[in-house]
């Protein structure tokens, strides 16, 4: 059997856990019946085939993407078209080729890592009976040119047919598909390369297909919606004369080559084909004649609003985040009011309505949403004196929606998320108390009683934050507080909500909020005559939510520790080349702010501010699109003061010890005569059956046995903070800034371990002296040896910072403290170990049996309620009246 292919075929990719924010959340939540749904629908839509991708750092992708293929293989609408499994792990490809029915494609393999693993790979694939993309990069790099893109393609070919006995017509090349019209000389016959390899891939190289990324082509004119469309339909009409018959294209974004306004199509066709010297000059000169004809007005200062009436002025600047002008137009208004009160009452609660309904609706996002919030809080920082002077004239204030205390809860330092909510809050009427972060439970329900608040918010970001959650909810059963309780934060869900934090609480509903977004319905809701339904329906939903996931895990099998054990995973390590680090013991280093920027990886600011979607390929989403590029241009002027200012000075520390595995625990040395123990890190081991023989993986599985020389690294860095810059942002009402600043400062801090990790492999330890990545493969982590860290699903028991951070010295090195609850303080710090061998990777522990969580206790000491109070978010309790944490 080979694949069919039509004159021109469309690849559906949203069944793509990177690429899909709604599909990886109901993959992460286990709601996978509702994630065949976005398959069916991708069919239903027109895709010939359909990409499935679960390449996530908190799911166990194997896993994931065996359950999935395994569900789809019983809906017949689905199953009717190929599968592409898509991912940059083998082990993956290789489950999605197991649990695939028919025949799959893989993607992708590529000559990237010599002709070796292409030949092993390839010959798996065929053993599979999958077709295979083939990208056009080899071992010096990714083609550019026709005459490169035609010869790795030429060389892959003959290797896969003349070789291995592949079927051509199961080959698909992919030449790759680059920007034009970038400004770059170099750059500007890149789709005319696509085309002429194109061209010669199927003239010379029978029966083999050929596909790309079209919306590639045209991303310097990101933003401009009419110019993009024109030279996707451009390209497309010229590269599927030349032979391209496959590709990821939007359908519905594409104009009919004819029906393109001649002037623009011959301005594009220039572009495209590299006819003229000066076409990219002349397309750009023309653009802005175009933009508005799909996406809105050209990005010129247009001031003719200043002209409108004072109250529609200050309308428009609430909805476009306009903060410029808002004092004097807000003392324009009241003194054309009666009272100050007026004011807010009427133009800008009118324009903070318009901007409530545009953020319901989708048509407005958060960075948008904030930027409108600086602009009230400025326009009521200007109003408040003269309110509190009638005040104390005759008593009276304003009346608010309602009032919610919010808190990060103690042992937490991380607000970013609460603060963007209570922004969200205020831009809606509330009032709200944020009392910030290392908040004890008893401050949070004093304040609470003393303010009459009308709703309690709490968040938190790493785990232990649960556990303190659980508690609040419980301290407000036993003095019998009836607020209504909100949950959120990073590591909070429904599930958790469901199973741990409801049953604590009986005399207030409590609810969990999952973004800024859903803030203002729930507090809406709770605050109406709709508050008793609203809050059983709530419950209900919780009970459902609770029942089925202890039956989910009473269903799940788990094998014993000790099995677990037995099916460890190991190697030959005589055969292993173990170096000792270049640079052994501590080295503190203060880098600048400067060296981490090309560090950063891109695609998680976006999440912060949700607008969710990979890094650049935001920029191109036709709905958050323009959002998206408006914030990165804020970010791109934030972080340039950073670096000009040097406001922040980050500082790293990494050391190295000998280290050997005892059981599933990391011992290390004092000297590398490994007679004397230093300190020991402990392990845990997954417990989840699996469906083939792939190990029960613990991480210290990577580190060699006594009787061999081996090491184990450590790591703690900070990007440090700026009270003060804070302070002056929180004086001048300017939550955008600060949270821009935040933001940016946690990237920072992610970025700093990714430099010191570069240098580690490279200088420090050295076992990689001459590697050479570009920061997309660094994000992907392509290099061998891993950083795992405390509190992620490798070794989710934060403790064990503690051991960490005292090996470092880390407060005097660096300047990071622990909270009691091993959270980082300053809250943009990072810390974690370091693992060579070549075979370790990232992986999810999971949930485990009680059996671990007692040996866990043996070996650290620790009572069994110590442990489970640690380990209590991936413990199943299977017993008795327990229930799942």
């Amino acid at each position: 059997m080979t694949v069919s292919v039509p004159s021109f075929v469309n690849v559906g990719e949203r069944t793509n856990v990177t690429g899909s924010a709604r599909f990886r959340k109901l993959i992460t939540e286990g709601d996978y019946a509702e994630a065949v749904s976005v398959a069916r629908q991708q069919v239903e839509n027109g895709a010939q085939i359909i990409d499935v991708n679960m390449d996530e750092g908190l799911l166990d992708s194997v896993e994931a993407m065996t359950r999935f293929l395994r569900m789809i293989a019983g809906e017949p609408d689905v199953a009717r078209v190929p599968v592409m499994v898509d991912s940059s792990k083998w082990d993956v490809i290789e489950a999605g080729l197991q649990n695939t029915q028919g025949k799959a494609i893989v993607n992708s393999i590529s000559l990237k890592e010599g002709e070796k693993q292409f030949r092993e790979q390839a010959g798996k694939c065929l053993a599979y009976g999958a077709a295979v993309v083939v990208m056009a990069f080899d071992e010096t790099g990714q083609a550019d040119t026709a005459a490169r893109k035609f010869e790795i393609c030429d060389r892959a070919y003959k290797i896969l047919v003349d070789e291995i006995g592949f079927p051509p017509e199961d080959i698909i090349f992919d030449p790759n598909i680059f920007a034009v019209a970038t400004g770059i000389e170099e750059h500007n016959n890149y789709a005319v390369d696509f085309i002429e390899a194109t061209r010669r891939i199927r003239e010379n190289l029978p029966g083999c297909h050929v596909s790309g990324g079209l919306s590639n082509i045209s991303f310097s004119f990101r933003g401009n919606e009419t110019v993009r469309r024109a030279m996707h339909s451009v390209f497309l009409f010229h590269a599927i004369k030349a032979g391209m018959d496959m590709g990821i294209v939007n359908a519905g974004q594409l104009d009919i080559y004819d029906d393109i306004e001649p002037e623009l199509r011959e301005l594009v066709e220039d572009v495209i084909l590299n006819r003229r010297d000066d076409g990219t000059d002349r397309l750009l000169e023309a653009a802005e004649r175009y933009r508005g004809q799909a996406s809105g007005p050209a990005k010129v200062r247009d001031l003719k609003w200043r002209e409108a009436p004072v109250n529609d002025r200050i309308r428009h600047a609430l909805v476009h985040g306009i903060n410029e002008f808002i004092v004097e137009d807000t003392e324009e208004a009241r003194q054309a009011c009666e009272r100050p009160l007026h004011v807010i009452e009427g133009p800008l609660m009118d324009g903070m309505n318009v901007v409530g309904d545009l953020f319901g609706d989708g048509r407005m996002f958060l960075p948008q949403v904030v930027k409108s919030a600086r602009v009230m809080k400025q326009a009521v920082a200007h109003l408040i004196p003269y309110m509190e002077a009638e005040k104390a004239r005759t008593g009276d204030q304003r009346k608010s929606n309602g009032k919610i205390v919010m808190a990060t809860v103690k042992g937490d330092v991380h607000d970013i998320g609460k603060n963007i909510v209570g922004v969200v809050l205020q831009c809606n009427g509330y009032d709200v108390i944020d009392l910030g972060v290392m908040v004890s439970c008893e401050k949070i329900l004093q304040t609470a009683r003393e303010e009459g608040a009308d709703i309690i918010g709490l968040s938190g970001l790493i785990t232990p934050s649960l556990d303190e959650m659980v508690f609040v909810a419980s301290e407000m059963e036993r003095l019998k507080v009836d607020i209504p309780l909100m949950i959120g934060g990073a590591t909070t869900s429904p599930a958790h909500t469901a199973v741990k934090i409801d049953p604590a609480i009986s005399v207030a509903p409590v609810i969990h909020v999952l973004d800024a977004s859903r803030a203002v319905g729930v507090v809406s809701k709770l605050l109406s005559d709709q508050r008793d339904s609203y809050a059983q329906s709530v419950k209900d939903d919780l009970a459902r939510i609770r029942e089925r996931r202890l039956a989910a895990r009473s269903a799940k099998a788990r094998l014993p520790l000790e099995r677990a054990r037995e099916k460890a995973w190991d190697c030959d390590w005589n055969a292993c080349s173990l170096p000792a680090p270049a640079k052994p013991g501590l080295t503190v280093l203060k880098p600048s702010l400067s060296e981490l920027v090309d560090y950063i990886d891109w695609t998680p600011f976006f999440f912060t501010w949700e607008l969710k979607g990979s890094y650049p390929a935001i920029f191109e989403d036709p709905k958050r699109g323009e959002a998206a590029r408006a914030l990165f241009a804020d970010a791109q002027a934030m972080l340039a003061r950073m670096v000009d200012e040097a406001l922040l000075e980050p500082r790293a520390v990494v050391g190295f010890w000998p280290a050997n595995r005892d059981g599933d625990d990391a011992v290390l040395y004092t000297d590398d005569t490994r007679r004397e123990e230093l300190a020991r890190f402990y392990g845990l081991r997954q417990q989840a059956a699996k469906d083939n023989d792939r190990p029960h993986v613990c991480q210290f599985d990577f580190l060699a046995p006594a009787g061999h020389a081996d090491w184990i690294g450590g790591f703690a860095v900070t990007a440090g903070d700026n009270p003060d810059l804070m302070a002056r942002f929180e004086a001048a009402k300017d939550d955008y800034n600060s949270i821009l600043f935040k933001a940016l400062s946690d990237r920072l801090a992610e970025a700093a371990a990714e430099w010191l990790h570069e240098r580690v492999r490279r200088e420090y330890w050295g076992y990689a002296p001459d590697e050479a990545f570009s920061n997309r493969e660094l994000i992907a982590e392509a290099y061998a040896g891993i950083r795992p860290a405390a509190g992620y699903p490798s070794q989710p028991d934060h403790s064990e910072k503690r051991t960490l951070f005292t090996l470092l010295n880390a407060a005097e090195t660096t300047g990071i403290d622990l909270t009691d609850s091993f959270a980082m303080t300053p809250a943009s710090s990072v810390s974690g170990l370091y693992l060579s061998h070549p075979d370790s990777h990232y992986f999810a522990v999971g949930r485990i049996l009680p059996d671990q969580v007692e040996d866990y206790a043996r070996r650290k000491g620790w009572t069994v309620a110590e442990a489970e109070r640690c380990l209590a978010p991936i413990l199943d309790y299977v017993t008795g009246s327990q229930t799942a944490a």
